[in-house]
């Protein structure tokens, strides 16, 4: 599957469930809200305190199975390397997450608030594989 057509089905649907690595190997899944970047880049908040936050700290090796809203029908699997971006770097990236997944806040300093208290971060993946390529 093209990388280009996965991050746009991803943009037109958000939920996704997240893989990443726990210490002994197996897989630890989380569901998020996911957001693409102007250049093709997954954007997803969670507070660094956060399982996900720490198995990619560790091994930045990230999988997404992302769903449409309706369950069945089309799906697409995304695989690539992640990185942590904290605050006060990931304020205007967190920002923009928001603008993509929610539009305008009604009080950005009540938001800017709540991202620092909350002690959130970015995780921004880089899509090196997309697929599936063929169905049943």
């Amino acid at each position: 599957m093209d990388i280009g057509h996965a991050a746009g089905f991803l943009s037109k649907n958000p939920r996704a469930v997240l893989a990443t690595t726990r210490k002994d190997g197996r897989p630890q899944m989380s569901p998020v809200v996911a957001a693409v970047d102007d250049v093709g880049r997954v954007l997803i908040s969670t507070r660094e305190t956060a399982i996900k936050a720490k198995n990619l700290a560790r091994d930045p090796r990230a999988s997404l199975c992302v769903l449409n809203d309706r369950f069945f029908g089309e799906w697409v699997q995304i695989e690539g390397t992640a990185e942590l971006i904290h605050l006060p770097e990931a304020m205007p990236l967190l920002e923009d997450y928001y603008r993509r997944i929610s539009g305008e806040h009604p009080d950005w300093a009540d938001y800017r608030a709540a991202m620092q208290r909350d002690r959130r971060l970015i995780v921004r993946v880089t899509i090196e594989r997309a697929g599936p390529d063929v169905s049943g």
